[in-house]
């Protein structure tokens, strides 16, 4: 099972649902059935607040199931109340940015679009102070701890078992000046280093690669187990979507697939960051 306590309210939220469509019930006839309210029900199943294991057992009986698959559920309820590490770092971490990193730690597969800045797997503590700078009205501390956040999150590429990263970038990415040009010689020789792994694929959208959907910055996460569907995350200013619809899914998984066949191959977008990391230089 999946280690982030997001993983894990998910994986239970996904669970507890298909039990009950499995007995073709809606939300409201299972809350009457054990006194709760409908929506008490489907909060369960959608994993928006705090799961009891008493609630999941008695869900569990309801279903009949199985005394495994109780037991299973029920460790699933009481592990996912645990706090991840970037908890400890406050307003740091917005709460609806709280959800993406507990699904980044364990996604067995990135699949990211950026149109444009660096990814923030791939950003450099510069680049990503200065992003933060410019985007939060946060105070010097929150600012070094989301800065700090961004770099242990990067942790993951490099850790046990990683997780597989297919990069599109587009190349105003590289010519967007951010900060100053000392500032993006270092960003993007990282992307360069970064690039290099053997579990990350680096490609750039060229201003020559012709039309393609316009998106917008994207990310489609895979998971190890089957149970787990692949989820899409966009962000803004001040939250973040997540889509979680098959059809959904799917459309955005058959836009990276195109923006990656027209994007450069690793090879020549490696060369193409080179070229325009010597327009920085001196």
């Amino acid at each position: 099972m999946s280690g982030s306590p997001t993983a894990r309210r998910r994986r239970l939220a996904i669970e507890l649902k298909h039990l009950r469509e499995t007995h073709q019930l809606t939300c409201q006839q299972v809350g009457q059935a054990l006194d709760w309210s409908g929506s008490k029900v489907n909060r369960l199943e959608t994993g928006s607040g705090r799961v009891q294991p008493s609630d999941v057992d008695a869900l569990c009986r309801f279903y009949e199931t199985t005394d495994e698959l109780r037991e299973f559920l029920k460790r699933l309820a009481k592990e996912s109340k645990v706090r991840g590490w970037w908890h400890a770092h406050g307003s740091a971490v917005p709460p609806w940015f709280s959800v993406y990193i507990g699904l980044e730690q364990d996604a067995c597969s990135l699949r990211q679009y950026q149109n444009e800045f660096v990814p923030g797997l791939m950003q450099t503590a510069a680049y990503a102070t200065e992003l933060h700078r410019a985007s939060s009205q946060l105070t010097t501390e929150e600012l070094d701890r989301a800065v700090h956040v961004r770099m242990a999150r990067q942790k993951i590429l490099t850790g046990d078992d990683p997780p597989e990263l297919r990069a599109v970038v587009h190349e105003s990415v590289l010519r967007h000046l951010v900060g100053d040009r000392e500032l993006m010689r270092g960003q993007l020789e990282h992307m360069l280093h970064v690039g290099a792994l053997r579990n990350v694929t680096l490609q750039v959208l060229a201003f020559s690669a012709g039309t393609y959907p316009a998106t917008g910055a994207f990310t489609v996460l895979g998971f190890s187990e089957q149970e787990d569907p692949d989820v899409v995350y966009r962000d803004g200013l001040t939250d973040g979507i997540y889509l979680e619809a098959p059809s959904e899914v799917a459309q955005y998984t058959r836009a990276f697939d195109h923006l990656q066949a027209i994007a450069s191959s690793p090879a020549r977008s490696a060369a193409l960051i080179k070229n325009v990391l010597k327009e920085y230089s001196p």
